[in-house]
């Protein structure tokens, strides 16, 4: 493992590069428990990357999913499943173990959730900060995004890992869950899940309210109304607007 003094691979960075992947890193996970490959070996570290949503469709779901914010989830739930294909495939052909991580994938369905979180990859790996939505929030696009894991055992250089919060005092996303199943609490590694989210609370809630949406697997909401994102969307327009004013 790296101690973070060395540069990625040429290869790597390119690989990322050329699928305009611009925020992404590696994450230390000795002493987490990952899922192990096919020989019952976990892994030492793993590859986490963000892929952002269209800021226009999030801001436009502050009072529940539509079908726009279906389609982009899916969208972009499926690139996110290419690229991992593909990266894992490209680490084991440089003779290297890998295993990639469904996108959203339940296989505890009592707990709701998957085989790893790729919340802890990604906060190891530097990318952000689980907010008080239970989402990870990224500088430069906010919790707008969806993220991408893929563990491995080639020597990277990791982190440095986000162990702050930095949602301040802010509670909008607490105050506009309509499924009342935002606890309010402050993230710092190693925090349960349950000091954050009601999980059963918000998959209740959206089973019965938004079924139409990949039967009740999407709300949004909480997200929708960050302040971190509606920033992307105001960086956003400024530049539609910087671009017309150039033709």
């Amino acid at each position: 493992m790296s101690d973070g003094s060395h540069v990625f691979p040429k290869w790597l960075t390119e690989w990322m590069a050329t699928r305009k992947i611009i925020l992404w890193g590696a994450a230390d996970l000795r002493g987490f428990t990952t899922p192990l490959d096919l020989q019952g070996k976990s892994f030492p570290l793993a590859l986490s990357w963000a892929i952002p949503m269209t800021p226009r469709i999030m801001a436009g779901i502050q009072n529940g999913p539509n079908s726009a914010y279906a389609d982009e989830y899916a969208r972009v739930n499926n690139r996110i499943h290419e690229l991992s294909q593909a990266l894992s495939a490209e680490i084991k052909s440089r003779g290297f173990r890998s295993k990639p991580l469904a996108v959203s994938d339940r296989t505890d369905r009592i707990n709701i959730k998957g085989d790893f979180p790729h919340k802890t990859a990604a906060t190891r790996a530097g990318i952000g900060w689980v907010g008080r939505h239970c989402q990870i929030i990224t500088r430069p696009f906010g919790p707008w995004v969806r993220l991408g894991t893929v563990f491995s055992d080639i020597p990277l250089p990791c982190g440095p890992a986000v162990e702050k919060n930095f949602c301040g005092r802010c509670m909008r996303c607490v105050e506009a869950c309509p499924a009342k199943a935002l606890k309010g609490g402050t993230w710092h590694p190693g925090l349960p899940r349950t000091a954050i989210l009601d999980a059963q609370a918000c998959d209740q809630w959206k089973k019965k309210h938004y079924p139409a949406y990949h039967n009740g697997h999407n709300c949004g909401i909480c997200s929708a109304v960050c302040p971190y994102g509606l920033k992307t969307l105001k960086r956003n327009s400024s530049q539609e607007v910087a671009s017309r004013s150039r033709i």
